[in-house]
């Protein structure tokens, strides 16, 4: 099923949803973590906001989003509900709970980060640092 399709999908199952906007994504870890949104146990992301291009559309509260695995294709979507900018330094352990990750620690949601973000920064010729500005997005599973 194409991502389009889905979103009809969707929206025929869901009538009170009357936009035609939606974004269609997957983690670095595509497969894994579709799967914990899915299951409801990752309702949170976080990525680093000065990697995005200035055309690049941000998270939005109340945007919906379709999670793909690998083979994009479609898993589920979700509704952003909350989106917040946090030093990386100050992420709380709320967030990485929510993350649903590992055993869902701060101290594992720091490692993982610190390695993905440090090799996403380092794709960008740049240089990663704990004071970074992250968003903190916070979702909900709506199918």
């Amino acid at each position: 099923m194409t991502v389009e399709e889905f979103w009809q999908q969707f929206k025929n199952s869901h009538p009170e949803v009357t936009t035609n906007d939606y974004d269609a994504y997957a983690f670095v870890d595509a497969d894994a973590l579709a799967h914990l949104v899915k299951i409801g146990r990752k309702t949170a992301t976080t990525s680093a906001l000065d990697l995005y291009d200035e055309n690049d559309a941000r998270p939005q509260v109340g945007e919906y989003s379709i999670i793909l695995d690998s083979q994009n294709q479609p898993v589920c979507v979700t509704q952003t509900k909350v989106v917040e900018t946090i030093p990386f330094d100050q992420v709380s352990a709320e967030h990485a709970y929510h993350e649903g990750e590992g055993d869902r620690t701060l101290a594992y949601w720091r490692d993982v980060h610190r390695r993905v973000f440090s090799s996403f920064y380092q794709q960008c010729n740049r240089e990663f640092n704990e004071q970074i500005s992250c968003l903190c997005e916070v979702f909900e599973r709506v199918d």
